[in-house]
């Protein structure tokens, strides 16, 4: 037969057909096909006159067609140029998952790929970061019971079920309508910038505690997270959420078989997550303030915070412990009225005030120097910004989410230099210039 002939009969001829089979009832028709452009009127369009002609459905309702995988610099690869990637050589290098998962985070509609060894290795650290975590988790889970699961009402534990339910949603949001680029980037942002960063953090201290009254319910989420994460994540890295799938409490012999996770209205708390905002406010102004005087990170330092609403306040008293865990100072609640004025540098953000001790080996000089180049750095990239989204090509051609993340950069670095030139003006009163 001739080649596309024989190809458009490939989605029923597979099945069994012309025999009435039931691999044919089951599996026909299928849901998408993904495709490159240049096959479209060769196969895709055939495979659907075909599928009409002798089965009296299309074969498929959607077509994805994935974009070309060019180099680095945007070249076509060939043999001829030298600058074909061996995905076997990626692969034994990076692993797998890293791969997959870098082709997934680049699959923007109508754009094609440019696949760099810099992009893959930085998921292979994504990779580890998840293998890291996942040890962590393991060394805590002793004794583990699946089928009791205490009660978890800390503040990380409702405020990471609230984010990763957020999370699932996104990515079935995301998987829906095929923007895997979208999805994979849900995924990384959850795991590593809360999961890793925020949430490991936070429990720490309770699972280093061995009679700490919060401990038990800490396993339960800390196993429970990670297990809906792992399944979340399957499809884009396979072999290693399997791999630490088995290590973990579970129902079923493979991953492979589990249900792939719904979101639950029970996790969902706006409450724990407008906490968490204001503590991570605290936080930042907590760093920025060590970075600004100098300050080393393990010096312990005294922190003053405050914030306009009383409401407020009450939330980050709640919270003290975790204040001082992660700020690594001694953390003194004011309320506006009572801060304190004097040898005090104050960091204010979003209705947050952090006033830090200005203590007397501190060089203000120094700081003044180091205030003076972040406040020229942030210029620099706001007028970078600014210049790309006043470029009328750079609008037409960007993907929308593209201007978007520039906007809101754009917004955050006002803000950043909004903080700096007010910490600016106070040093320069503490030196009497």
């Amino acid at each position: 037969l001739d080649t596309w002939f024989s190809s458009a009969l490939w989605p029923f001829s597979t099945l069994g057909w012309p025999e009435e089979m039931p691999e044919l009832e089951t599996y026909y028709p299928t849901s998408v096909l993904v495709t490159g452009l240049d096959i479209l009127f060769f196969w895709v369009a055939r495979m659907i006159m075909m599928g009409l002609k002798f089965m009296g459905d299309v074969p498929f309702r959607d077509v994805y067609i994935h974009a070309l995988v060019r180099d680095a610099e945007g070249q076509k690869m060939s043999k001829s140029k030298g600058n074909v990637i061996d995905p076997l050589h990626v692969m034994e290098q990076f692993g797998t998952d890293a791969l997959r998962f870098t082709l997934a985070s680049m699959a923007s509609p109508g754009r094609d790929i440019k696949l760099a060894e810099e992009r893959i290795e930085g998921y292979r650290n994504f990779a580890n970061k998840i293998w890291n975590a996942a040890r962590f988790a393991h060394m805590n889970l002793a004794g583990i019971q699946e089928s009791l699961p205490p009660t978890d009402r800390s503040f990380p534990g409702l405020w990471i079920r609230s984010r990763l339910n957020n999370t699932i949603r996104i990515v079935t949001m995301e998987l829906e309508a095929y923007r895997f680029d979208r999805a994979t980037n849900a995924l990384y942002q959850f795991f590593w910038h809360e999961y890793c960063d925020w949430y490991l953090e936070l429990i720490k201290p309770v699972l280093q505690d061995t009679m700490h009254p919060q401990g038990s319910g800490t396993r339960r989420t800390l196993q429970e997270t990670l297990e809906v994460f792992l399944r979340l994540l399957h499809p884009f890295m396979p072999f290693i959420s399997e791999e630490i799938w088995q290590t973990l409490p579970h129902k079923g012999e493979t991953i492979v078989t589990q249900p792939f996770p719904l979101t639950h209205t029970d996790w969902h708390d706006p409450s724990a997550e407008e906490t968490f905002h204001l503590f991570e406010q605290s936080i930042g102004l907590f760093r920025a303030a060590r970075v600004l005087l100098n300050y080393p990170p393990g010096k312990e330092v005294r922190f003053f915070l405050t914030h306009e609403d009383p409401a407020a306040i009450v939330r980050l008293a709640a919270l003290e412990q975790d204040l001082v865990h992660l700020g690594r100072g001694q953390i003194s609640l004011t309320h506006v009225s009572q801060r304190p004025m004097s040898n005090v540098l104050r960091l204010i953000t979003g209705g947050v005030t952090v006033g830090v001790s200005v203590e007397g080996d501190v060089d203000l000089n120094k700081a003044l120097d180091r205030l003076v180049k972040q406040i020229a750095e942030t210029d620099k990239e706001s007028q970078r910004l600014n210049g790309k989204l006043k470029n009328a090509d750079f609008v037409s051609k960007a993907p929308s989410d593209v201007i978007t993340d520039h906007q809101d950069r754009l917004r955050a670095l006002s803000r950043d230099r909004a903080m700096l030139t007010s910490s600016e003006q106070q040093l320069r009163a503490m030196l009497g210039a």
